[in-house]
């Protein structure tokens, strides 16, 4: 599996590839279908500009925003994904739409219910960070497969995805 150029990544039959902004703005753009979703950046050679406090909300009260040397951790170098996330299966309801309005609200400093990837909220541009999905019809299957072989690829997750 080979997920290190946009078109490798759109061979795997991922679509969208819209900023976070497009999206936030217009949803009726994502499937309300259950898949996986990568969030990647524009540039590869792209180095990160880091907020001390980022955009994300509390959920649950708990405190979004990790402190320099952990964002500085995280960080893989020529890497487009920064994150790999799932929408729905198992008897979970939620939909590539549903999901992603989730995450973007809690990025607007909601406090929704999508604490993981928070870390992308860090990031100065993230706005400018590019969303694309599959569907399918076990996401949490391909959600695995796709961490794992990067983990493979990288010897750690994406940057914003915090456990397996």
């Amino acid at each position: 599996m080979n997920f290190e150029s946009i078109s490798q990544i759109e061979k795997l039959g991922f679509k969208g590839f819209k900023t976070i902004a497009t999206l936030s703005q217009d949803p009726s753009l994502i499937p309300a279908e259950c898949g996986v979703y990568f969030v990647i950046v524009p540039k590869i050679d792209l180095r990160p500009n880091f907020l001390l406090k980022g955009s994300g909300g509390y959920h649950k009260g708990k405190e979004p925003n990790v402190d320099l040397i952990t964002l500085n951790s995280k960080w893989v170098d020529n890497s487009y994904i920064v994150y790999i996330g799932k929408a729905g299966g198992d008897n979970i309801k939620a939909t590539l739409r549903s999901r992603l309005k989730q995450y973007f609200s809690f990025g607007a400093g909601k406090p929704m219910g999508h604490y993981g990837g928070r870390l992308i909220w860090q990031l100065q541009n993230s706005q400018e960070l590019i969303v694309c999905w599959k569907t399918c019809s076990n996401p949490r299957a391909e959600e695995i497969s796709y961490l794992q072989e990067y983990r493979n690829i990288h010897s750690k997750l994406p940057f914003a995805n915090l456990m397996l």
